[in-house]
């Protein structure tokens, strides 16, 4: 159920402002900084523990070493996982971007800070150790954690708390990836999912107080640099609508796969605590003969935009590996998340798509990077379903305008077949299957939240096995409804009666779990005082009144509106 508006008088204007911008200040310091150390903290493990490619070059003379290290590093490190989120976890599982969205969409607080905080020390882990997981999803969740802070500040400031949490995922994008427009884009498209101007503004603050940090403060490099003189031939845009089509493909094949692991995974192993462990096993074994799949895979991203960096028999089965190897250690419970693996991904697709036709089939090309690059944000963009974040990270990143025209063609084809055969993204998908289902968009996800046992009236008027009809006449016209609901001996519904009609069935009836966007659809065409709910078999709980769920819904719909509409 989704917290109840504040009903005291908020502050005044400037005052609200001067709130919101001194919060976004904070919470965009914090989650830059904790982002970089997040980043700082992942390459010294790599170093090392023998996952990044420099450490296992310069140890290269001990190839006993190196092999011990990439068997017993992500296995150890995975059973290390399976059990910090067993025995010190509330939460017992990895947090990520939807536990942020829940929390901001329908007001309530992230879970607890422990399991925020340990699910933090565990994506260190599996990163350090090499586990095939991104590092932008737990870097998401970590500057959310910074945002969550602002729900304990007594400031009647409305939606605080889920600009607060939009502050700290902005920052940390913009850390990431020295793009602050992307990391104000990505908290509004992803998070917030609109751009009122309550909410815009401290973002804002919070998105460029985080580029600052990372770019002016620290230096930080870019992700990749690209040189590239722009498309050398119309015919192309052709191409990268193709290539937006199978890169779509191809992730829907991911998004699908990485669902079906955990399950599968359950299935073969019985201990949770385990199972990080098996996928360890299973990344450090395929390492042995394909090192590229360990880590993130910086450097093998930068690689992909390099031609000749790669055969096409090699690319085609460290694609597969990857693949795989990224679902089978987000289904086992590493903690990380999918965008890291979602550009390598995308980036050796469009490599491969250069390959073919600039090499098999003849195509004069503008050069194997833009390529690349587009595919990179195509695949990226329709795992998280965020293709302007990741349009305008290309534009950010590399200040060309060109390839920023070439990669959007590319996203926006890739999304178009996504978003029709898988849906939105993964988050959505995922957040669907706890019963928070955006696909038919925010207004209805609010009100599915909303269970009408919730709703239940007082007022209702039973008719037992021992009432008679001038008793139950009589309960009526004293509560001012016209109609009783009948209960057998057992205490089940067993109709519905009312003085002009006597006992009748009962032509709608809820059950407990039915929530109100369902419940207002059952209702088209019904005529009655209430509906009543009740139980799997029958047994009778209560009943809601037709004029309490419609004020639910107006008051669920003013809200989600003044939100949408909110000034500073």
């Amino acid at each position: 159920m989704t917290a109840a508006p504040d009903t005291k008088s908020p502050t005044r204007p400037l005052a609200r402002v001067v709130i919101m911008t001194v919060t976004a200040l904070c919470v965009g310091t914090a989650a830059s900084f904790a982002a970089i150390a997040f980043v700082e903290l992942v390459s010294l493990l790599n170093a090392g523990l023998l996952v990044a490619p420099r450490a296992r070059v310069q140890w290269e003379k001990l190839p006993w070493l190196v092999t011990a290290a990439t068997l017993l590093v992500p296995t150890l490190g995975g059973l290390a996982v399976g059990l910090i989120h067993r025995y010190l976890s509330p939460e017992r599982r990895p947090l990520g971007p939807p536990d942020v969205i829940r929390a901001v969409q329908f007001q309530r607080p992230l879970p607890d800070a422990r399991s925020g905080l340990v699910s933090t020390l565990t994506a260190v882990l599996s990163l350090g150790c090499g586990a095939s997981v991104g590092q932008y999803g737990p870097m998401v969740y970590l500057g959310a954690l910074f945002g969550g802070a602002a729900r304990r500040l007594r400031v009647r400031v409305p939606n605080l708390g889920g600009i607060a949490l939009s502050c700290g995922v902005a920052a940390a994008i913009a850390t990431a990836f020295n793009a602050p427009i992307a990391g104000l884009v990505f908290a509004h498209e992803v998070v917030l999912r609109h751009y009122a101007t309550q909410a815009f503004a401290p973002v804002t603050v919070a998105s460029v107080t985080g580029y600052v940090i990372a770019n002016v403060i620290f230096e930080r490099p870019a992700l990749f640099l690209v040189d590239f003189a722009g498309v050398a031939h119309g015919y192309e845009f052709a191409l990268f609508a193709v290539l937006g089509v199978l890169v779509a493909l191809a992730a829907i094949g991911f998004m699908r796969l990485v669902l079906a692991c955990g399950p599968w995974l359950a299935g073969l192993v019985a201990a949770p605590a385990l199972r990080p462990g098996v996928a360890g096993l299973a990344v450090g074994l395929t390492a042995l003969a394909l090192p590229d799949v360990l880590g993130i895979g910086t450097e093998t991203l930068r690689f992909a935009t390099i031609e000749g960096a790669f055969g096409r028999a090699e690319l085609l089965v460290l694609i597969l590996a990857k693949i795989g190897l990224t679902a089978l250690c987000v289904g086992a419970g590493f903690s990380g998340g999918v965008f890291s693996p979602a550009l390598l991904i995308g980036s050796l697709i469009g490599a491969l798509f250069w390959m073919l036709a600039s090499g098999i089939a003849g195509v004069p090309t503008s050069g194997v990077a833009v390529y690349a690059i587009g595919a990179m944000m195509a695949f990226a963009s329709a795992v998280i379903g965020a293709p302007l974040t990741c349009i305008l990270i290309v534009f950010e990143l590399t200040r060309n305008y060109d390839i920023t025209i070439a990669a959007m063609v590319a996203v926006v084809f890739s999304n178009l077949v996504s978003h029709r055969l898988f849906g939105r993204s993964l988050f959505d998908i995922q957040l669907a299957r706890r019963g928070m289902d955006f696909s038919r968009g925010r207004d209805r996800a609010h009100l599915a939240a909303l269970p009408v046992r919730d709703l239940l009236s007082d007022a209702a008027v039973v008719m037992g096995p021992q009432d008679s009809a001038a008793q139950v006449d009589a309960r009526l016209a004293d509560a001012g409804w016209r109609q009783a609901f009948v209960l057998d001996g057992d205490g089940r519904l067993a109709g519905v009666y009312s003085p002009s009609e006597g006992v009748r069935p009962a032509g709608l009836r809820f059950e407990e779990d039915t929530n109100l966007a369902d419940a207002m659809e059952r209702m088209r065409g019904f005529v009655g005082d209430a509906v009543p709910v009740v139980t799997g078999d029958g047994g009778y709980i209560g009943a809601v009144s037709e004029a309490d769920m419609v004020s639910a819904w107006l008051d669920h719909a003013a809200r989600i509106r003044e939100e949408e509409n909110a000034v500073l």
